[in-house]
């Protein structure tokens, strides 16, 4: 399809239906939803699942009917629960393929009115960028968010409504065991864990020895091992409403991942490459939280030396 026509959208639920609802109501209140398609993907429920989930799995497959959330709305309805990452990877897939270019979200993102605009904006203009692989929606708040730019890339990934192209998603690397053997022997294997800042190898090493199930880590880990960038915008335009231990691989973290919401984001070009800035925040935010000012790091700071030297004196008394 030619790259001026709007992405399609692509929504998956489960039996979620009071956060499928805010996500959807949302998502119409974009200003691009009248002239937008959107997928809904609905999973089915496991063989052992109890009534109480079988009765919210079915409020949610009324919740997606209720209306015409965008132009066009097409429901695909699994008889048999594939789980999230199966889900996503092959609805993903299918549209991708299809349209060449795709916005895809949970059943649990909320996003401004501007998201749908931001996120084409973006697909048009980085289209033919070879290292632009992903286009980001969240961004967590900590100390100096007001410094960041309007938009700007990072090597990082967030899954919380996000965009690609056909010509990334098939580079997409689904192979764990790959994976676990490839990145740690990788000459900038400390970029993938935010310098220390996080430890996103340890969910590779879950999905390797089977305790977890997850896409977004392989799909972070594509475009890791590719050289490839993701664009953020300075405020996220989207808020995830579902990490309040509701969700199949998320706790409770609703105080720690509140968003200051951007109504619109302009996108202009800019030049390729990591923003050291936003680098720099994001480790911040990972390391401090909400609050990385000058005085809570220099805080830390003197607290771990005081209580190195408390170990250092205790030890070789």
């Amino acid at each position: 399809m030619e790259s001026h026509m709007l992405a399609p959208i692509v929504l998956f639920v489960y039996n979620r239906p009071t956060h499928t609802l805010q996500t959807l109501e949302a998502l119409a209140n974009n200003s691009l939803a009248k002239d937008s398609i959107l997928y809904i993907y609905a999973d089915g429920a496991k063989t052992n699942a109890n009534v109480e989930t079988i009765k919210r799995i079915e409020e949610t497959k009324d919740i997606i009917k209720q209306k015409q959330w965008c132009k066009e709305v097409h429901i695909i309805e699994s008889e048999e629960n594939k789980g999230l990452a199966n889900s996503i990877v092959e609805g993903v897939t299918d549209i991708v393929n299809k349209y060449g270019k795709i916005i895809v979200l949970e059943d649990d993102i909320v996003t401004s009115p501007g998201f749908l605009k931001y996120m084409n904006d973006a697909l048009d203009l980085y289209e033919n960028k070879d290292r632009v692989m992903h286009i980001s929606g969240f961004v967590p708040v900590t100390s100096g968010a007001d410094k960041l730019p309007e938009t700007y890339f990072l090597r990082f990934m967030s899954c919380w409504g996000w965009a690609t192209w056909k010509k990334d998603w098939s580079e997409l690397i689904l192979d764990t065991d790959f994976l676990y053997k490839t990145i740690p022997h990788q000459k900038d294997y400390s970029a993938f864990n935010l310098e220390g800042a996080t430890n996103m190898f340890s969910q590779i090493e879950a999905n390797h020895n089977g305790t977890l199930k997850t896409w977004a880590i392989k799909w972070y880990s594509t475009i890791f091992l590719k050289k490839g960038l993701c664009l953020y915008p300075r405020y996220s335009v989207v808020d995830n409403v579902g990490i309040d231990g509701s969700g199949e691989n998320s706790g409770n973290a609703q105080d720690l991942f509140k968003v200051i919401l951007a109504q619109s984001v302009e996108v202009k070009p800019i030049k390729i490459e990591e923003n050291l800035y936003a680098k720099e925040y994001l480790k911040r935010f990972y390391i401090y939280g909400r609050d990385s000012s000058f005085r809570k790091r220099l805080i830390r700071s003197v607290k771990k030396t005081f209580l190195f030297k408390v170990y250092k004196k205790l030890r070789y008394q």
